[in-house]
C-alpha cells in the first residue's frame, strides 16, 4: 500500500514532521508492525533523527500519543471552564465539551486527525500493560472531571452511573471520529456523514437521554458502583 509523505511547512519543525509521519505508520501498522526505517521515509528524514530526537521507537509512539491527547483534553477544559464562566452549565453543554474536540480532530484532514483517531481506538482498546499505562496517564484525569461534572449535573445520579454514561460517551465519540460514509449508506443519502454539528448534536441527544435514564427510579446500577479501568 502506498503511503503520503509528510510535506513539512516552512514554520513546521523537524520533530513535527517526524510525529505527522510517525502517527499516519503507527496507525496504518500498529505498534508492532511499523519500523523507524519507515516513519523516516514517510517523514523524508534520516532514520538517525528519529533515534536524536525521541531516542527509541517506543518513545515515539509516546509522544505521538501525547501530542494529540494534551491538546484534546487542553481543549475539553477551556470549554468547561467557559460553561461555568457562562453560567451555562448544562449536561448537553457538558457533553458537547467532551465529544468536540475529539470528534472535530478525527474528522479534520489538515490536522491529519484520521490518523490519530485509529491510533486512540487501537490504544484505549488496548489490554497490554503499555496501552493501560498510556491511555490511564493521558485520559484518566480528564475523564474524572467530566464523570465530576456530571454527576454534580444530573440529580439522582449515581457515581456508578456517572461512570457508565460517560464510558458510553467516549465509546460513541470514539465511533464518530472518522467518516466512513455509513451514515449516508443506511440513510441512503438522507443523512450526512459530514456534517459536523449535526453529528456531535444527535450524539448529545442520544447520551444525554441514557444517562437520564440512569437516574431515573430503578434505572441505574446502584450508587456503589466504582470506577474502572482507564478510558479516553
Amino acid at each position: 500500500m502506498s503511503r503520503s509523505t509528510a510535506q513539512p511547512s516552512a514554520r513546521a519543525t523537524t520533530q513535527e514532521v517526524i510525529l505527522d509521519a510517525a502517527e499516519e505508520v503507527f496507525a496504518d501498522s500498529g505498534f508492532h508492525g511499523a519500523t523507524t526505517r519507515a516513519i523516516a521515509e514517510c517523514a523524508q528524514a534520516n532514520a538517525a533523527l528519529i533515534h536524536y530526537y525521541f531516542g527509541s521507537k517506543e518513545a515515539l509512539f509516546e509522544a505521538v500519543f501525547a501530542r494529540r491527547s494534551e491538546a484534546i483534553n487542553e481543549e475539553r477544559r477551556a470549554r468547561l471552564a467557559a460553561l461555568h464562566d457562562a453560567d451555562a452549565v448544562t449536561l448537553e453543554a457538558i457533553l458537547d465539551a467532551l465529544l468536540r474536540p475529539t470528534v472535530s480532530l478525527g474528522r479534520d484532514p489538515e490536522r491529519g486527525g484520521a490518523h490519530y483517531a485509529r491510533l486512540l481506538v487501537h490504544v484505549a482498546s488496548g489490554t497490554d500493560e503499555r496501552s493501560r499505562r498510556m491511555t490511564g496517564e493521558r485520559y484518566n484525569a480528564i475523564a474524572r472531571q467530566f464523570i465530576a461534572e456530571i454527576l454534580a449535573t444530573v440529580p439522582g445520579l449515581s457515581r456508578g452511573d456517572a461512570v457508565r454514561g460517560y464510558m458510553n460517551a467516549i465509546a460513541i465519540g470514539m465511533s464518530l471520529m472518522a467518516p466512513t460514509g455509513r451514515t449516508e449508506d443506511l440513510s441512503e443519502g438522507a443523512l450526512s456523514d459530514r456534517d459536523l454539528d449535526a453529528i456531535i448534536s444527535g450524539a448529545v441527544r442520544f447520551i444525554a437521554a441514557g444517562i437520564y435514564a440512569l437516574a431515573a427510579p430503578g434505572g441505574g446500577g446502584g450508587a456503589a458502583d466504582t470506577l474502572p479501568g482507564p478510558t479516553p
